[in-house]
């Protein structure tokens, strides 16, 4: 298994920035939560990889059906578990698929955009630990 790995680091406050393969986000809260509001929250980032990874997996579809992207959009909604621990509790996706697709070609779209990798991860969740350096 191939891993990748990214870096975070404490920049002020709440704020920190993300480096992946030479790329940089910043990551931040917003002020009613303490942060400065620079940048989105890591929940935010979290809805917002399952929504982009849905849109890549439609978009993929569609390119490989010779069909246009224009008019592809995809709307996310997520919303915070009442009890403990701190989760969030459900996210909603929403695909806006170019005019004139067939019921045929939705269905299949929406059924490759389902298994996107973020997607499948969700449903089949990683072993995750949180470790000190020593």
């Amino acid at each position: 298994m191939e891993v990748h790995s990214l870096d975070v680091t404490h920049v002020h406050g709440d704020a920190y920035t993300v480096e992946v393969r030479g790329h940089q986000l910043l990551v931040d809260q917003p002020t009613q939560a303490g942060g400065t509001d620079t940048a989105p929250t890591p929940t935010e980032l979290f809805a917002a990889s399952l929504a982009t990874c849905v849109a890549f997996y439609a978009g993929r579809y569609l390119k490989r059906h010779g069909l246009h992207h224009a008019g592809l959009r995809v709307h996310a909604e997520f919303a915070m578990s009442t009890d403990r621990p701190a989760r969030v509790g459900s996210v909603r996706v929403v695909i806006s698929l170019p005019p004139a697709l067939s019921e045929q070609r939705r269905a299949a779209l929406l059924a490759v955009a389902s298994h996107c990798t973020v997607h499948n991860t969700l449903h089949e969740p990683p072993e995750v630990s949180v470790e000190l350096e020593p």
